[in-house]
C-alpha cells in the first residue's frame, strides 16, 4: 500500500467546501492573501511511523493543518471571531465522529494516542500587506498498514 496523499487531502479540501462556510477552500498553503470572506486552506504538515500496526506493516501519522482565513477589516468586527468559530465547531464536530474520509484512513487521532491530538489554535497572521484573522486546525489522521516491513 501506498499513501494516497493527494485523495486524503482532496476528501478534506471536499469536506470542507460542503460544509457551506467557506467562499473557497485551497489545497495548499496560500503564498498570498486569501480572497474575500470566510477562506479555508489545508496542507500536509507531518508524516511519521506510529505503533499500531501488523507485524509486518507500519501504520503512519499523517498531520494535515486546516486553516481558517478572514481578514481582520471584515464588518462588523464583532462578528470575526463568531463566525470563524461556528465553521470551526462543525469541522471539528464531524472530526471526532468517527470520521474516516470514506475510509481513506483508520481514524482521526482526536484524544492524541499519536499525536498531540485535535488542535485549534487562534492568531493573526500577515499576507500581501493584509492582516487576517486565522483559526488553524492541526488535523492528526492516522493511515493503517501504510508501509510493508521486512520481518
Amino acid at each position: 500500500m501506498t499513501l494516497n496523499v493527494t485523495a486524503i487531502l482532496d476528501a478534506v479540501v471536499s469536506h470542507a467546501m460542503a460544509s457551506g462556510h467557506f467562499e473557497q477552500v485551497n489545497g495548499h498553503e496560500p503564498a498570498n492573501a486569501p480572497s474575500l470572506g470566510l477562506t479555508a486552506a489545508v496542507w500536509t504538515d507531518s508524516i511519521q511511523a506510529v505503533r499500531s500496526s501488523g507485524l509486518d506493516s507500519t501504520s503512519a501519522l499523517l498531520t494535515m493543518n486546516v486553516r481558517l482565513y478572514t481578514s481582520v477589516q471584515s464588518d462588523p468586527a464583532d462578528a470575526i471571531d463568531p463566525a470563524l468559530m461556528d465553521a470551526v465547531d462543525t469541522l471539528c464536530a464531524a472530526y471526532v465522529d468517527g470520521f474516516t474520509f470514506d475510509g481513506l484512513i483508520r481514524a482521526i487521532d482526536v484524544l492524541g494516542q499519536h499525536s498531540q491530538g485535535l488542535l485549534v489554535r487562534a492568531g493573526y497572521i500577515q499576507q500581501s500587506g493584509a492582516v487576517f484573522r486565522v483559526m488553524t486546525i492541526t488535523l492528526p489522521l492516522i493511515v493503517n498498514d501504510l508501509w510493508r516491513q521486512t520481518p
